[in-house]
């Protein structure tokens, strides 16, 4: 089953739009501000989770007596930040792929935040992205593939998660490595680019954030 995320950050709606005709099977779970996108778009979520600080009241109204839709409302003095709850929502429904729209924003600590709790998925086994129009953002600790035709652009960055990240190799780059440990800290691993029809990510230890972009 996938999941939908639909978070309060900024959203292109003829993107979540599209995503949405593209995945029409999917779970939907509406984030606080992220309702009145789906609202602009008549689309109905499965779940609504938020603390409720950034929604439009009248649209919350609006859905609050559909018996199809579950409510999961929090204390805005929470430890946890909305799309946090939404994401471990998302996996205690046993989802097999998690993806997160409206995760990009003018707040720089929640982008952070939000490329952090993806450790929630990858812990769980559960593909885990957040998305816009021009970015693919995921979390990798084993060896991936990345199939040119697919690649959601032309660039492909690697940033260390952990401390460092042992035992790199690339393939199918157009700037390879051989067994090298990137540590945290150096931008060596920005703007890569794929050009055989698979590359591929090998690492021995340590977890890597992956961008995968386009202009």
């Amino acid at each position: 089953m996938n999941t939908l995320i639909v978070s309060g950050g900024e959203i292109n709606l003829d993107f979540l739009y599209k995503y949405y005709n593209d995945n029409k099977n999917s779970t939907i779970i509406a984030v606080d501000n992220g309702l009145n996108a789906l609202h602009e778009l008549n689309i109905i979520p499965h779940h609504i989770v938020g603390d409720f600080d950034s929604i439009n009241k009248e649209t919350l109204f609006l859905y609050s007596n559909n018996p199809n839709i579950i409510i999961h409302k929090y204390n805005p003095e929470k430890d946890y930040t909305d799309t946090d709850i939404a994401i471990k929502l998302a996996i205690d429904l046993n989802s097999s792929c998690i993806n997160i729209i409206g995760g990009f924003g003018n707040r720089i600590d929640h982008l952070l935040a939000n490329i952090h709790i993806l450790m929630h998925g990858l812990n769980a086994n559960i593909p885990c992205y957040l998305l816009d129009e021009c970015n693919k953002v995921y979390l990798i600790n084993t060896t991936t593939e990345i199939y040119k035709s697919k690649a959601y652009g032309k660039y492909i960055s690697l940033i260390p998660l952990t401390n460092s990240v042992n035992g790199l190799t690339l393939t199918g780059f157009k700037y390879p490595l051989n067994n090298y440990t990137l540590p945290i800290g150096v931008s060596l691993g920005i703007s890569n680019e794929i050009i055989d029809d698979i590359s591929t990510i090998l690492l021995s230890n340590g977890i890597l954030v992956v961008i995968e972009s386009r202009d």
